[in-house]
């Protein structure tokens, strides 16, 4: 039997203390900083352990918590994924992820974004996905669609960066939505 966080091409797992080399790699890209979050200063090699090591440690607080993202061939760290936001009273969360750019287009975000949805949709009862993807960010925005999520507004020059103001796409998709184009499995 396969793990419940196995897709066909990733795994999900918690963040271990060795990854730290790895993040520090990821933020070395001011691409990928800012298509997960905004450009931070530079952080320490002790800084990244001490992040790692707190986050390998983190018990998830309300639904709340950061996965890593492993290419299941190789057992290589190719991104993360988090959930936030999330509102049990009304049954919505957020979520983000991010995969570094050597890494793009080999069908690892929706892999990872699948598995975590079968376990929020289906294993914790939360009834709405949502997600805010940069208006600029074409690849974003179509693996959303494939996935099955509806554009549901857009917020103009709510991030800033770069010099400048960006529109920012509010996608949404509901349990029901996804169950239509990824069935969960029979027991």
């Amino acid at each position: 039997m396969t793990s419940f966080w196995t897709g066909k091409r990733v795994r999900l797992r918690g963040i271990e203390p060795e990854d730290w080399q790895t993040f520090r790699r990821f933020d070395e890209h001011s691409g990928h900083q800012r298509s997960v979050d905004a450009i931070h200063p530079p952080r320490s090699a002790e800084g990244y352990r001490t992040w790692t090591a707190e986050r390998a440690v983190a018990t998830p607080l309300d639904n709340r918590f950061q996965l890593a993202v492993e290419e299941l061939r190789t057992g290589e760290l190719v991104g993360a994924l988090s959930t936030d936001a999330t509102d049990l009273r009304a049954g919505r969360f957020r979520y983000g992820i991010g995969i570094v750019a050597e890494h793009h287009r080999r069908g690892y975000a929706a892999d990872a974004v699948v598995l975590l949805l079968r376990f929020m949709f289906g294993e914790r009862r939360f009834h709405k996905c949502e997600a805010g993807v940069h208006a600029f960010n074409d690849a974003s925005l179509a693996l959303h669609r494939r996935l099955g999520f509806t554009e549901e507004g857009r917020l103009r020059d709510h991030e800033y960066f770069a010099g400048r103001h960006h529109d920012l796409v509010l996608m949404g998709m509901t349990a029901q939505e996804f169950a239509q184009r990824h069935p969960f499995e029979e027991l």
